[in-house]
């Protein structure tokens, strides 16, 4: 076996009084994937990060090609080859993305910008991607799949040796990590070493060659791919029999009721034909489709954010003229984005300050009522079992599920009666997912209506009621009963079956 080009000996960290990882010790060889799984909150990001020269450890040392560092900055580590493609995006909306792709590593020719030269590397690195995007594009009009793409752009233009990938796949669709796992064995083949983070055991089991399983800071496994079943990966990952994912669905009976919203004709040029849609109090409405086929532009177009070209909008049988996020909440809506940290919360506000967020008015007597914002943010701690040294910590500091947590606690602080979550489990662990899964029955139990977008189907066949599937921004069937499955899903979704008009399927 080829001398380790990383190897890491009683790696700790430490932030203030939380031991965050404890003697942490591996190596990874030239041309081999190492998969690693946790909870969200177990030490992963950190450990990556700490490989990557953003944090430096508070004990232990780290070996790259041979040399002993005790501690890394980024640019070492780059220069020996570390490139990471984190979780959460890492680029500059108001660049363009060949612009985004060479940033900090402009080609140049006589001293000025080669601009050519770089949209030209930039569209040879796209093609290989299978990625159709034009490089001039500014960051900000681009898809969260898209941004995702040039992530990985960015990593390939240089020649890294260690790749470190933070959930990549979770805003992907199954054939752009498709692409995504061919390029991955092809720098394999050259010898690059990759460190994969992801929740999907089935991917992991798939991809890689060997597993470090975490578990609250600590190594509780290191072994070859196969010894471990993925049910065996599940119960070390989170120390405990994980019962059922997924809470039962009620009745059929227990949402025919008239809806708590409707929409009819719902159109946005270009993007949005015709979309008629209604949920129910009680419900799990789905919205499956594949990237770009139009779910997040309806559920934008509902909330205010885009001005819709034609359409009808009516909350328990009256229609209402929602233009703005504010009448929407005012409505009793609320909206969980796709892009949590750019769109959901406010990075450099602390845990309290996002959860109130929307419902500050509520807590304002003259002044701000701290205590009274204070018992409610701890109410949702306790409710969402949200991981913090404190309410007063940035939610930057916060791992990608208890982040998750802090934006359903910010929602539901406004008290709404339907809710719209645009891939409301994307990047987080399994517990979590299974902790979000039953909130969500609990709100629908508590005669909420929920709408759930969502690229897992595995996620949608185990929650919704109904599901509508989107294509070319058109509803193409409604799914009931039995006939929520991946099979039929991808069909409609994939155009391979297709109906001049909307047809409802099953039970």
């Amino acid at each position: 076996m080829d001398e380790p080009i990383l190897r890491l000996e009683g790696i700790g960290k430490v932030f203030g009084p939380v031991q965050v990882l404890e003697n942490i010790s591996l190596s990874i060889a030239p041309g081999e994937i190492l998969g690693i799984l946790g909870e969200n909150g177990a030490g992963k990001s950190t450990l990556l990060k700490i490989v990557s020269g953003i944090y430096t450890p508070s004990v232990g040392t780290v070996h790259l090609d041979g040399e002993a560092f005790s501690a890394l900055d980024p640019i070492t580590a780059r220069r020996h080859g570390v490139a990471m493609i984190p979780q959460e995006f890492n680029l500059v909306p108001t660049l363009r993305v060949y612009e985004n792709v060479f940033l900090g590593q402009e080609l140049r020719r006589g001293g000025l910008l080669d601009h050519g030269a770089m949209r030209r590397r930039t569209r040879e690195l796209l093609d290989s991607l299978e990625v159709a995007l034009n490089p001039d594009l500014p960051i900000e009009r681009l898809s969260v799949a898209e941004k995702q793409m040039v992530e990985v752009a960015r990593v390939l233009v240089n020649d890294a040796r260690i790749i470190i990938l933070d959930e990549p796949t979770t805003v992907l669709t199954d054939r752009e990590v498709t692409v995504l796992f061919k390029v991955v064995r092809a720098l394999v083949a050259r010898g690059v070493a990759i460190m994969f983070i992801s929740h999907k055991l089935k991917e992991v089991k798939e991809l890689c060659d060997r597993l470090l399983i975490l578990r609250d800071g600590q190594q509780v496994e290191l072994c070859a791919m196969g010894v471990l079943s993925e049910e065996d990966m599940a119960r070390k990952m989170v120390g405990r029999e994980l019962s059922q994912i997924y809470p039962d669905k009620p009745p059929t009976s227990a949402h025919e009721t008239s809806p708590a919203l409707r929409v009819r004709g719902l159109s946005l040029k270009g993007v949005l034909h015709d979309v008629d849609l209604e949920v129910h109090r009680g419900e799990v409405l789905g919205l499956s489709g594949l990237v770009g086929a139009g779910r997040t532009e309806i559920a934008e177009a509902i909330m205010g954010l885009r001005r819709r070209d034609g359409g009808e909008l009516c909350i328990d049988g009256k229609v209402v003229d929602i233009r703005s996020p504010n009448q929407a909440h005012a409505l009793g809506l609320a909206y969980l984005s796709e892009d949590r940290q750019g769109k959901g919360l406010q990075l450099s506000f602390n845990v309290m300050q996002n959860i109130t967020a929307l419902s500050l008015k509520r807590y304002v007597r003259g002044l701000i009522q701290h205590s009274a914002e204070r018992r409610q943010a701890e109410h949702y701690q306790q409710r969402l079992s949200i991981k913090a040294a404190n309410l007063a910590a940035p939610v930057s500091q916060l791992s990608g599920g208890n982040q998750q947590k802090v934006y359903f606690s910010k929602l539901l602080d406004i008290e709404p009666d339907i809710l719209i979550l645009d891939e409301p489990t994307r990047g987080i662990d399994i517990s979590a997912k299974q902790q979000i899964y039953r909130l969500i029955r609990e709100l629908t139990d508590q005669g909420k209506a929920v709408i759930v977008i969502s690229s897992e189907l595995e996620e949608l066949i185990g929650m919704a009621d109904r599901v509508l599937v989107i294509r070319e921004g058109r509803v193409m069937v409604e799914l009931c009963g039995d006939d929520i499955n991946e099979e039929q899903i991808m069909l409609y979704a994939a155009g391979a079956r297709q109906h001049a008009n909307r047809e409802r399927v099953g039970s």
